[in-house]
């Protein structure tokens, strides 16, 4: 409740204060935006002051030559107007007819036989022999007090504002160092480290964010002009500059660009094609730009989601009206980094951030739990486009599957526990088969047949498929010396599945890594296994008893005495296993590994080591 109080007072006191707070902001945000020009120029070795004040005049500079471009243009275009003026009423008056003629087309009974009151045409209807009154208008002569008082007005409206914002820039550049130092001491010095990372963050986002526009709509204003140049409309420098200019206010700038590009086209053709292709052409530039440029660009730039950006753009509109539109972006992105620092205002940065603060992990559990595999693989593959197999499962697959299996346990009480874990089994069957990049074609034929397979465990469906393609030993025996790494586990649910992952891992690492059950009364090693294995990764025991696997595990030892034999407890899944003795495991491994690119790591040497 006092959250809900403290934001109400916060959006009244900005909509009632806006006459005081847009000014103070404009500037602020406007220095965000000329700090790096300002850095740049002081590269050059020029003092701050010196810097600043040439910034300034760069833009102004830059500012007054585009206003005379396209001052002058406007003057060619408002000279023009008149040789238009008659096509003009033409086309209105096709507009008018066209308009009216469905209307027309319409029953009697519909619209009704009686004539609107007054008339058709609006005007009163008049007596017989009545002579219309003549309308008169009295004017005045202005006065020099009404000449003052205009003069006032227009300094006092935008061109004060502008002054205004100007003077209140200058002295927040000038004044920097010692605003920041303030804010920091507002904060108190146990926040010191956070508030200037908080502070830093959203200088460059804001700064990331101008500049992207800048360019986005700079790119998009010479494309439209060369376009519309190539059409054959006149002034096209012009509208392609407006199309620029008009960009920077969200969402409404486009369509007046749009609205005044098609009169314009329709009042100097004939004609309607001119006008047609001319709207076609910015439609399809401006729905390229908004829907593929502008959500990958903006979206990497601010540190916003796309649907962040519309809903701050109808939020600041609808509090500060045109130049909250303008600053929605910049003003909700500075509130999304100081939601990454300041725990209050968490909830504005989960809610509208380009990412919702949430781990590879966590985003693959959540998918798990909702059973939708498409989007894990979607994600999967995108990882595996920058990363190995092996840091996907440590960071992502085993950690996201823990987090799993916890929630499933703390619902052991719930009815449909059952329909979950058949679900999750399902979920994580069909990732599996997916990530077996060795599978092959064969493999991908049966992938919707391998998803119903969950009456063996996952693991022993990965193991029995990769028989099915590769035989017996899953790979010829006819190899070199010390070059077969060996993944083994017992009949465990989770063992059997780790051991089959750290063979998918290896196995896209090229090492020829295969697994096997102990304990199994079918299993028996493969001939001249002590000649061809380099070494043993056993999975950590998680379904089994900490005796039968050591028992296991001294039964491995003595078949292969002269071969390293490691086991692996990877991090994310380290809480689900049982405690062994660590004096006792160190009487029966060589190492412990805990996680899959360690196992990467000490398998890699001992392959090369083996085959110089």
């Amino acid at each position: 409740m006092n959250r809900v109080v403290t934001a109400t007072c916060l959006i009244a006191i900005l909509h009632f204060g806006r006459g005081v707070l847009q000014p103070i902001v404009l500037a602020l945000v406007l220095s965000l935006a000329l700090a790096p020009l300002i850095r740049a120029i002081g590269t050059l070795g020029l003092a701050r002051v010196h810097a600043i004040f040439a910034a300034l005049a760069l833009v102004f500079a830059a500012v007054a030559a585009a206003g005379t471009v396209l001052g002058a243009q406007m003057l060619a275009l408002t000279a023009e107007l008149p040789q238009y003026r008659a096509e003009i009423r033409a086309k209105l008056e096709e507009v008018r007819v066209l308009t009216e003629q469905p209307l027309a087309r319409l029953p009697a009974d519909l619209l009704g036989d009686e004539p609107l009151a007054g008339g058709h045409d609006g005007a009163a209807t008049l007596p017989a022999g009545a002579v219309q009154p003549v309308p008169v208008e009295i004017r005045t002569r202005a006065t020099t007090q009404d000449t003052l008082a205009k003069a006032v007005a227009v300094v006092s409206g935008p061109l004060g504002a502008a002054g205004l914002v100007l003077v209140l820039l200058i002295f927040i550049l000038l004044d920097h160092e010692n605003l920041r130092d303030r804010i920091i001491r507002l904060t108190g010095q146990r926040e010191v480290s956070r508030t200037i990372r908080g502070l830093e963050d959203a200088a460059h986002g804001v700064s990331r964010f101008f500049f992207s526009q800048f360019v986005v709509n700079l790119v998009f204003g010479a494309v439209s002009g060369i376009a519309l140049w190539l059409l054959g409309l006149p002034h096209a420098a012009l509208w392609g500059a407006l199309c620029a200019v008009l960009r920077f206010v969200p969402y409404i700038g486009a369509l007046i660009a749009a609205a005044g590009i098609g009169l314009f086209a329709a009042a100097v053709d004939p004609g309607w094609a001119l006008a047609v292709y001319a709207m076609v052409l910015f439609g399809v530039l401006e729905v390229l730009v908004a829907n593929v440029v502008e959500p990958r660009v903006y979206g990497h730039s601010s540190g916003m989601s796309p649907l962040a950006v519309i809903v701050s753009a109808l939020f600041w509109s609808a509090l500060w009206g045109p130049v909250g539109l303008l600053l929605s972006t910049p003003l909700t992105l500075c509130l999304v980094v100081a939601g990454r620092y300041i725990k209050e205002l968490e909830p504005v940065s989960i809610l509208l951030a380009e990412s919702p603060n949430a781990s590879d992990a966590q985003r693959f559990y959540h998918r798990v739990l909702s059973g939708d595999a498409a989007a894990i693989i979607r994600d999967a593959r995108a990882f595996l486009r920058k990363y190995t197999l092996a840091r996907y499962c440590d960071q992502v697959l085993l950690p996201g599957l823990a987090l799993a299996s916890a929630d499933l346990r703390g619902s052991q009480a719930s009815q449909d526990v059952g329909a979950q874990q058949q679900r999750l089994r399902a979920t994580i069957a069909m990732v599996a088969d997916t990530l077996d990049a060795g599978a092959g074609t064969a493999a991908r034929r049966t992938g919707r047949r391998s998803v119903s397979l969950l009456n063996e465990t996952i693991g022993a469906h990965l193991r029995h498929a990769r028989e099915e393609r590769l035989g017996r030993w899953q790979g010829s025996l006819d190899v070199p010396e010390r070059s077969i790494v060996l993944c083994a586990s017992l009949e465990g649910v989770r063992e059997e599945f780790l051991s089959e992952l750290l063979v998918l891992a290896l196995r896209e690492a090229e090492i020829d890594a295969r697994s096997v059950v102990l304990g199994k009364p079918d299993d028996d090693d493969p001939p001249d296994a002590e000649r061809l294995v380099s070494s043993v990764i056993v999975a950590w025991p998680m379904d089994t008893a900490p005796d039968v696997w050591y028992e296991a595990v001294a039964q491995l030892r003595d078949v292969l005495p002269d071969v390293p034999l490691v086991t692996i407890q990877p991090r994310g899944m380290a809480e689900m296993a049982e405690k062994a003795d660590p004096g006792a495991l160190a009487q029966r491994v060589d190492l412990v590994l805990q996680s899959f690119e360690e196992a990467l790591a000490f398998v890699a040497p001992v392959k090369s080591a083996s085959q110089r």
